[in-house]
This record gives structure tokens, C-alpha cells and sequence, in this order.
């Protein structure tokens, strides 16, 4: 069954070259498509699709309102932001409203299908840069008093270069170790702050407000 998307921009253009990028995956469909938030508020209600493509920056209600009041009333509703704004007080804002994925646009031809696929499956999805500024704001905040000790600098550069999209073949190659000291690292990690995956660890960051505002 194909995922049924619907794509929210207030650029025609940029709609155009979305569907047409999405239509090359024969496990997407594109169900409809609009320009303003309130328009896609209704849209969604209405054809209630997998995933919603939403601008952040959109005429009549901005796209983070939108998300929300889609969020709201169908919470299996999932959305994908996309901005061109790093700021992380955008992704954070978004996020916070409801969205699975933040994408900036200049990646966004690279990564969108998978990051659609990511959110239908109940995954998340963050553009590498901004997702590494949430990993860095949570790492400093995290305190030893809490049970959760602080990470080593090692931990540190292996999360980041997870977090940035690198394997763990890739990690151990940029920082000169072996495939299973990375592992371990990863490991580490994970249990000294309490979570199964990185998806986890930004979510909780984002829900308790330990990113900087």
C-alpha cells in the first residue's frame, strides 16, 4: 500500500518539484497538495493521509500552528517540517507542536523519502546540523547528580558522528578505531543516559525542554 502524502508550501514551485521527486518512489502517492496552513489543516481532516509536508513559514496560519491542530485532532497523522531556517529554535518549536521530522530545504531532495518513511514507521527524523546542536545542548545539561553521568569526550565525538548520519563503519574510520570500539561507545552511551536509540534521546531532549531556547 502506498503512503499517501500531502504536501503544504506556499511555493507552487517548490510543491511541483516535491511531487515530482516523490512520485520516482512507487511506495509514495502524493493525495493533494495546498498553499496556506489553514488549507492544509483541512486537507488533512479531511483526506486524513500518512504524512503531511509542512512548510514552516506558510501565509494565512504558520505551518507550526498548523501542526498542532493537526497533531490535535489526528494524532496518527505524521508531519515532516520543512524549512529553510537551521535555528534551532525553529526545529524546536515544530517539533514541540507535533511534527516526527524536521528538513531543511537544502537537503530536502536527499533525504525526504526517507525521512517520510522514518516518521510512517514511528521513527524521527532532524536535518544532521540541527540534530547535532540537540545531541550538544543535551550532553552539557545532562547532570551527574541526576544518575546520569556526563559523557567522555570519546562518547561525545562517537554520538555526534552517529547522530550525523555516519555508520558505524564510517565513525570508527574518521576517529581511527575498530567497528566494535564504536559499538561499545554507542553502548555506553545509551545506558549511561537511558535510552534504546538516538530517535529516543532527541525526543526526550525536545519533551523536557533541555534544548536551549
Amino acid at each position: 500500500m502506498s503512503i499517501g502524502i500531502l504536501l503544504a508550501d506556499d511555493h507552487k514551485i517548490v510543491r511541483e518539484g516535491l511531487r515530482a521527486l516523490l512520485t520516482r518512489h512507487p511506495d509514495m502517492k502524493v493525495v493533494a497538495e495546498c498553499g496556506t496552513g489553514r488549507e492544509a489543516v483541512r486537507l488533512a481532516l479531511e483526506l486524513k493521509p500518512d504524512a503531511v509536508v509542512m512548510d514552516v513559514s506558510m501565509p494565512d496560519m504558520d505551518g507550526i500552528e498548523a501542526v498542532a491542530q493537526i497533531n490535535a485532532a489526528l494524532p496518527c497523522v505524521k508531519v515532516v517540517g520543512l524549512s529553510m531556517h537551521s535555528d534551532r529554535r525553529f526545529v524546536v518549536r515544530m517539533l514541540r507542536a507535533g511534527a516526527s521530522a524536521y528538513l531543511l530545504k537544502e537537503s530536502a531532495f536527499d533525504d525526504l523519502a526517507r525521512a517520510i518513511r522514518l516518521v510512517v514507521a514511528n521513527d524521527i527524523y532532524v536535518s544532521s546540523g540541527v540534530l547535532t546542536t540537540i545531541l550538544d545542548d543535551f550532553v552539557r545539561r545532562v547532570a551527574p547528580e541526576e544518575g546520569k553521568p556526563l559523557l567522555t569526550e570519546r562518547e561525545q565525538e562517537v554520538l555526534r558522528l552517529l547522530a550525523d548520519g555516519h555508520s558505524t563503519k564510517a565513525a570508527a574510520a574518521r576517529l581511527g578505531i575498530s567497528v566494535q570500539t564504536v559499538s561499545a561507545h554507542r553502548t555506553h552511551i545509551m545506558n549511561k543516559l537511558g535510552f534504546q536509540s538516538t530517535a529516543d534521546l532527541v525526543k526526550y531532549a525536545i519533551a523536557e525542554g533541555i534544548v536551549d531556547l
